[in-house]
């Protein structure tokens, strides 16, 4: 599974897209940040971010697009731009007919490290050392992209299991449930939570 992982925001955008499936390591296959300049017009830096995600959709040619789901900040100015950044990472997966999920940041913390509050230094951290990288990717918008990425490919795989045994969805046909798709993702926890006490990858 080929998974882009964005983190949404208006003067930096990260994307990092990783390879692999639940249970055996990750590669990396990249990483960058699309940047907008704060004095510019606010409608060129949304088309700049746009290109940006398109572009390295188109080449890169991920399976799914998760991207972090946006939580109301006390600043309302940048929660605005990141969702908007969120919006068109989300309509540029659309226009490609990729799936989209949408993961909170504490997911992909505990995901990641075990803890939904750790720091970006624990995920950064974390990161490097999942993807056996020389260096830790930087800026931070980087290292919580591939966060992310890899969070779907690790917590995204139970649900994908479940709706592949289900088999395709046809009209009239009722998709997995709620509760199915919550166990699932349990499961896939647990399993991880187990691995990492063992030194290793989610089984």
């Amino acid at each position: 599974m080929r998974v882009m992982g964005v983190d949404p925001g208006l003067t930096r955008c990260g994307v990092g897209v990783v390879e692999g499936v639940p249970g055996a390591p990750l590669s990396l296959v990249h990483v960058s940040v699309v940047r907008t300049a704060p004095d510019e017009d606010v409608a060129l830096r949304l088309l700049g971010i746009e290109r940006g995600i398109e572009a390295l959709m188109d080449e890169l040619c991920p399976e799914v697009v998760a991207v972090e789901r946006v939580f109301a900040q006390h600043n309302v100015s940048t929660v605005m731009g990141t969702a908007q950044a969120a919006g068109l990472a989300m309509v540029a997966a659309a226009r490609r007919g990729l799936p989209v999920a949408m993961h909170t940041p504490s997911e992909a913390k505990a995901a990641i490290t075990g803890n939904g509050r750790a720091d970006k230094a624990q995920v950064t951290s974390m990161v490097t050392r999942l993807l056996r990288l020389d260096a830790p990717p930087r800026p931070a918008d980087a290292a919580d992209a591939l966060a992310l990425a890899i969070c779907h490919v690790w917590r995204g795989g139970g649900q994908a299991r479940l709706a592949a045994a289900r088999g395709p969805t046809v009209p009239g046909q009722a998709g997995p449930t709620q509760a199915e798709i919550n166990a699932a993702r349990i499961a896939e926890a647990q399993k991880a939570a187990r691995s990492r006490s063992r030194g290793g990858f989610p089984r």
